[in-house]
């Protein structure tokens, strides 16, 4: 199956285990992002990537204008280890790694969790590319990427034993929405995924005809 009905299926059975009250408060979560029009404001095709430097999982610091001096660099932000929907498409990615290295791409992924915990969803979900800590949101910020989650929504992933200010070291409530990237590289965009909704993300496949139609 394909990581975009993996992620269907996934929705499918988590609206299963959830009351609807719940479940509202996820959508209304997602509605408050639409309202807000965030994706428009994003970083998106044609634009330039500003300087990235971020500690990986080892806590070495990884410059992506280094990595695109050999190949083009796949950016992935995702909003934690704790999140289903994001380790379902880290696996993805990983399944995906040596077809995006073939045809001319280094994969690296973004979330705001500490180094600690990054390494923690690296181990996981055993991944052998960059997992990236991105302090505070700082350069998701740069990208236009972020958003503070509504307190009924940190109340109710609170109820699911998900606390992000253990695992992203800070009290902000901020996550980045989900977004992939495909950076040429002269460090301009080549391709760009954004969505208000946190189950919809750029499929490996659709990645893969990306970069061997460029």
């Amino acid at each position: 199956m394909s990581l975009t009905n993996d992620l269907k299926s996934l929705a499918q059975n988590s609206a299963k285990k959830h009351p609807e009250n719940v479940q509202q408060i996820m959508r209304n979560g997602i509605q408050v992002l639409k309202d807000a029009d965030i994706v428009s404001q994003a970083l998106k095709t044609g634009n330039a990537i500003p300087e990235i430097t971020l500690p990986n999982a080892a806590n070495k610091n990884i410059s992506i204008q280094e990595l695109l001096l050999d190949k083009k660099v796949i950016l992935s932000f995702y909003r934690g280890g704790w999140c289903p929907y994001c380790n379902l498409e880290l696996k993805a990615l990983q399944q995906a790694l040596p077809d995006f290295e073939e045809n001319g791409a280094t994969l690296v992924a973004i979330s705001p969790e500490t180094p600690d915990n990054s390494l923690t969803t690296s181990e996981k979900n055993n991944l052998s590319f960059e997992v990236l800590s991105d302090e505070n949101n700082k350069i998701a910020e740069k990208f236009n990427l972020t958003f503070t989650l509504p307190q009924d929504l940190v109340e109710t992933y609170k109820g699911f034993n998900i606390d992000l200010e253990k695992s992203n070291g800070n009290t902000d409530q901020q996550l980045p929405i989900s977004a992939t990237y495909i950076i040429n590289q002269d460090g301009t965009i080549l391709y760009d995924h954004i969505k208000e909704d946190y189950k919809e993300r750029a499929d490996p496949e659709e990645l893969i005809n990306i970069l061997k139609n460029r």
